[in-house]
């Protein structure tokens, strides 16, 4: 079977199989045997994913053992806060202030987050610099708020802290750069994006996004945590309905 992914990922950035061979000092018939599905020796592997800015496990999903997987799965865990609000809020700022290719945060209300006048503030400057922030929220009037809200025992206090944002973020949702989706999924965690780096904020029943933990991830070559979470966030981007 052919492997569409690495030929796509060659057009997209305008790379020839010839180029990849030169670069990586290669015959050109070994590229187009990998093109073919081939699977090249791991340090080829390596190379490839490098030079075309993916992930070798993307290009070559089983290529990898399941042990490897999961041994470059542990690597990406940066650290774990027991609780949101133990999250340094300079964190936040740092870690938004980092990204040079995209930010995404999905939430159902993040209103500490709306509320940061020095977060506001980075997304404003990185959208300016060309960097793309997607942010969904939870529909206010959806079902999936209303049952978080009693979940988590604040009740019609959750669609209100949506509201909320929603109005601290008014200065941002004019800008060209920054999109705002509502969404109605049901949420297992709260992502935080930036470049090759998350935080995921777990859901608990019963407590509030506050109390629980929050875990810093850092993608791996190999590993798998990361994708999921961001494969996750896409899914629900693409359900979700653009803010007027």
């Amino acid at each position: 079977m052919s492997n569409d992914r690495l030929r796509t990922s060659l057009l997209e950035r305008g790379i020839t199989p010839a180029d990849l061979a030169v670069a990586l000092k290669v015959d050109p018939k070994s590229v187009e045997r990998w093109i073919a599905g081939r699977t090249p020796y791991r340090r080829h592997r390596y190379a490839v994913a490098a030079k075309l800015g993916v992930d070798e496990a993307y290009l070559w999903p089983d290529a990898l053992s399941r042990s490897q997987v999961a041994d470059a799965s542990e690597s990406e865990i940066v650290n774990v806060f027991p609780h949101r609000w133990a999250v340094p809020s300079e964190t936040w700022r740092n870690f938004f202030e980092a990204a040079e290719v995209e930010i995404g945060v999905l939430v159902y209300s993040g209103l500490f987050l709306s509320e940061d006048a020095g977060v506001r503030k980075v997304l404003r400057e990185k959208a300016d610099a060309g960097v793309p922030v997607r942010i969904l929220l939870g529909d206010p009037n959806s079902e999936s708020v209303a049952q978080r809200g009693a979940d988590e025992g604040v009740d019609d206090a959750m669609a209100a802290k949506i509201r909320n944002a929603l109005v601290m973020y008014q200065p941002l949702r004019d800008l060209d750069g920054i999109e705002f989706r509502l969404h109605d999924t049901v949420l297992y965690n709260s992502i935080y994006w930036a470049d090759d780096q998350v935080l995921v904020n777990t859901h608990i029943y019963g407590f509030t996004a506050a109390e629980a933990p929050v875990l810093r991830l850092r993608k791996v070559a190999g590993g798998s945590m990361v994708s999921t979470y961001l494969d996750s966030f896409e899914r629900v981007w693409d359900g979700a309905t653009p803010l007027e």
